[in-house]
């Protein structure tokens, strides 16, 4: 396959993460209202304005298309220099501190060490950009795990935060396979797939409880048992978001209603079922106005001339 091909791939993930960020997002607001707009399947009024999920990924894909690789320095200097372009795309605390230290020259392996009193990060911001890593790579699951703890080691080197990442790039290179390739795929084996290459983590041990949790069940019972990211770590954002994309490999719109159903972290829940989903479900089933709608990253200030 030729490197443009899988650029083309990549770039395919990224516009899921972009829709399925700037979908999220909208769905901020008082409960009451955003429940009835979810019931309603309705979209608040919204700019269709991505996050720092989408802006993070937009760096990740940059680094594919140039160079076929993540290299480790150059992406934590982007991360950097993106974050600088526009400080208000929703960063956490904990982002904005290790990326003000690595642009004022700190080495990043020692910052990404430090934070949480020397355990790194076991959040979920290296979870919601690694999609287009595995599109990329669909077809060699050793490279998409290798550059998954790559791209997450700059910002999260809590064992948690790097096992998160990995799910999600085998779960978008899984689905890119079934696409391509005309799969067939239960949900069930889909997680198990998954699960098969991760490190033995909390993370791992809740996703394969996932299995367990029928599609059926009431979302507040799925929240009870997977987590909707509220906590902002991996193990209450990852399970769920696989879960969910399992659920729904097909059929890319009703990933993202019921993934923002979860309410929680719900822009980076969508972005990461979003950058998943899109890989495995036919063109049509896209929604035409959210793709026409979503703000165009090949366009913005984040995106990097290919030199």
């Amino acid at each position: 396959m030729t490197i443009n091909h899988r650029a083309k791939l990549a770039n395919k993930s990224l516009k899921g993460i972009s829709i399925g960020d700037a979908f999220g997002e909208s769905f901020f607001g008082e409960t009451d209202k955003i429940l009835n707009h979810i019931r309603e399947r309705s979209i608040p009024k919204t700019s269709w304005e991505f996050t720092d999920d989408t802006v993070m990924a937009i760096a990740i894909y940059d680094q594919l298309r140039i160079n076929n690789d993540i290299n480790q320095n150059e992406l934590a200097n982007d991360f950097v220099i993106n974050h600088e372009k526009d400080v208000n795309r929703g960063y956490g605390a904990t982002a904005r501190r290790v990326l003000r230290e690595i642009g004022e020259g700190g080495n990043w392996k020692t910052i990404s060490q430090s934070v949480f009193e020397g355990m790194g990060s076991m959040g979920n911001g290296a979870s919601m950009r690694v999609s287009p890593i595995g599109a990329y790579y669909f077809d060699d699951l050793k490279r998409v795990k290798e550059l998954a703890i790559k791209s997450a080691e700059i910002t999260h080197s809590n064992i948690e935060g790097i096992t998160g990442a990995i799910a999600v790039a085998v779960g978008a290179a899984i689905a890119t396979q079934i696409k391509l390739e005309n799969l067939k795929i239960s949900p069930n084996e889909f997680i198990n797939k998954i699960a098969e290459e991760l490190p033995d983590t909390d993370t791992k041990s809740k996703l394969r409880k996932s299995t367990s949790v029928p599609y059926s069940y009431n979302i507040e019972t799925v929240k009870s048992i997977l987590g909707n990211g509220s906590n902002i770590i991996v193990q209450d954002t990852v399970p769920f978001s696989i879960w969910c994309s399992a659920h729904n490999l097909t059929n890319f719109e009703e990933s993202i209603w019921k993934a923002v159903s979860i309410l929680g972290d719900r822009d980076t829940i969508c972005a990461i079922v979003g950058g998943i989903t899109i890989m495995s479900t036919d063109e049509n089933r896209i929604p035409k106005d959210w793709i026409d709608s979503v703000e165009n990253f090949e366009t913005s200030q984040f995106i990097k001339n290919k030199t």
